[in-house]
């Protein structure tokens, strides 16, 4: 189960990147006429990805990614390898659950701002 839960460890660093990074090279790309910034199903992807970290900070929802990794973790009661514990660290913070809830909601607000001011190309 330890494999299972670091694929999951990965694969919820990955979501994460594609969220904060994916703005950040929103920004870059217009800045720099990047013309794939503004592929519809892209925005609307990262908008959609966004937006459910959101909603599940308001709603006071556990993301299920951690929830599953800690019960593949937890069932096979291994201790953590260099991939578990570097991951985890960029991942985890120790803060309060309100300041969590806090900026996922700001960061939320600021991609669907995004969205708008920096809108992806119309359809075809």
């Amino acid at each position: 189960m330890h494999g299972l839960a670091n694929l999951v460890l990965v694969l919820h660093f990955l979501y994460v990147l594609f969220v904060v990074g994916g703005l950040l090279l929103i920004w870059l790309g217009y800045a720099l006429s990047w013309s794939w910034v503004r592929r519809r199903w892209i925005r609307v992807l990262h908008l959609a990805a966004s937006g459910v970290v959101g909603l599940e900070a308001v709603a006071g929802i556990v993301c299920p990614l951690t929830v599953l990794e800690d019960a593949l973790r937890n069932s096979g009661n291994q201790a953590g390898g260099f991939l578990q514990r570097w991951v985890s660290a960029l991942l985890y913070w120790d803060w309060p659950l309100w300041v969590f809830t806090a900026l996922y909601v700001a960061f939320t607000v600021v991609v669907a701002t995004t969205f708008v001011l920096l809108p992806p190309a119309p359809r075809e």
